[in-house]
């Protein structure tokens, strides 16, 4: 198994296919264990490397993950396969946006078009447990949310200010506290308040 997660890495890298940083995955797989959690929902599978990584944390974890990219839902598939995890890792090859569910989620974890996060949030909030997280990754989105000054693209530019108003929508919400961790490119978990 470690071999086929180094290859992933590897593949990740030399494809420049985004995926989580070491201490990231390593702050999420933490969480998972140490709060027992078991229903997963992950929104952008990619290659299906933090699916597999989550999914091995315990044998009773059930992940559900979403990808709209043809290719890289099935290099996932053959992925999770090669990890022989089908039975624990359901793949879902829709837009995010389409997909109706019928299960709630201990965890939610968002990882896809980060312009989009605040329509995830809003549009998945429903199908979590009484007592999930949601999960959202690439908060710091390599320094630039903290550092806008960096930023010469235009388009990288729109793309950061999405991620800030939804860094400000987090901080507002009434109905969710957010904790943020400054691990991997920055982590929110959000708790619905009771």
């Amino acid at each position: 198994m470690v071999h086929l997660l180094e290859e992933m890495e590897a593949y990740a890298n030399e494809n420049h296919i985004p995926i989580m940083l070491p201490d990231g995955i390593d702050f999420l797989t933490d969480y998972i264990k140490n709060n027992k959690v078991t229903k997963i929902l992950e929104i952008g599978t990619a290659i299906g490397y933090s699916a597999i990584k989550m999914a091995l944390v315990d044998p009773r974890i059930h992940v559900v993950s979403i990808e709209r990219d043809p290719e890289r839902y099935q290099i996932a598939v053959e992925n999770v396969h090669k990890a022989h995890l089908e039975q624990r890792i359901e793949l879902i090859h829709k837009d995010a946006f389409d997909v109706v569910l019928e299960d709630t989620y201990d965890l939610i974890f968002i990882d896809a078009a980060k312009a989009q996060y605040i329509k995830f949030f809003e549009q998945y909030k429903q199908y979590l447990e009484k007592d999930g997280v949601i999960v959202s990754d690439n908060l710091n989105f390599h320094g630039y949310t903290h550092q806008k000054e960096r930023i010469e693209s235009k388009n990288l530019r729109q793309l950061v200010q999405k991620l800030n108003k939804y860094i400000t929508f987090l901080h507002e919400n009434k109905e969710f506290h957010t904790e943020f961790y400054e691990v991997g490119d920055g982590i929110g978990i959000s708790r619905r308040i009771s």
